[in-house]
């Protein structure tokens, strides 16, 4: 099945979850998932429409980016290290993973001298699981006031998560809805326009939608089983 097909199919499965939860498909839009496949695949992924690009690692972006042209913005969904930072900046539109003040402070640094604001998502680690990064959901509110009161080149478009994973889709579900309810509190304590939602992949994003997702990030169910 061509990529174009793939697409097609999840935009009309996420139209469905809209459906049943009342929202627009329009605010719902699609990172593509490119870890491990090609440049050619990347470019296949932009010219069927999706809206946004998404790489785990900064190595990988570096390999690729430089090659295609900047038709749609690209996603860090990786982990990312201080080390790393000004590197990123140079491939990525979007950091999805800040968690910590020192990365906040370190990108505010390379960008304050530049004409450019940086948008960025504060990852969560909504299920408290050791083996994955984020900020615990008790000290998000910490994390965002110190990007607004100090990091003025990052602007913080939302909040981002990679729940605990299940067969079952309806088992993610209260992480989701954890999530939506803490960017609600989140947004009203602090006077913030609404905060964007960045959760859900392939196994469960209609559930994501119905809870309240602006981005899904999504690479299976697009590309295929990785090589």
């Amino acid at each position: 099945m061509r990529l174009a097909t793939r697409l097609a199919l999840v935009r009309e499965r996420i139209a469905a979850a809209c459906q049943r939860s009342g929202r627009d498909p329009a605010s719902v839009r699609i990172v593509a998932v490119t870890k491990t496949q090609p440049a050619a695949q990347v470019a296949e992924a932009m010219a069927a429409g999706v809206d946004a690009i998404g790489e785990n690692r900064v190595q990988e972006a570096a390999g690729k980016r430089p090659h295609l042209a900047p038709t749609v913005p690209w996603h860090l969904i990786g982990p990312l290290q201080r080390n790393k930072a000004r590197q990123a900046l140079e491939l990525f539109d979007v950091i999805e993973t800040v968690d910590r003040p020192a990365l906040a402070d370190r990108l505010e640094s390379l960008v304050a001298p530049l004409p450019r604001v940086v948008p960025v998502f504060l990852e969560v680690n909504i299920g408290g699981e050791s083996s994955k990064h984020g900020v615990p959901p008790a000290e998000v509110e910490s994390l965002l006031s110190h990007v607004l009161i100090h990091c003025p080149h990052l602007a913080v478009q939302g909040l981002m998560t990679v729940p605990p994973w299940s067969t079952d889709p309806e088992q993610v579900r209260p992480y989701f809805r954890q999530l939506r309810h803490l960017a609600e509190g989140l947004a009203a304590r602090l006077g913030l326009a609404k905060l964007e939602l960045s959760m859900g992949m392939s196994d469960d994003f209609e559930v994501a939608v119905e809870e309240g997702a602006s981005w899904v990030r999504l690479g299976r169910v697009l590309f295929g089983e990785r090589q």
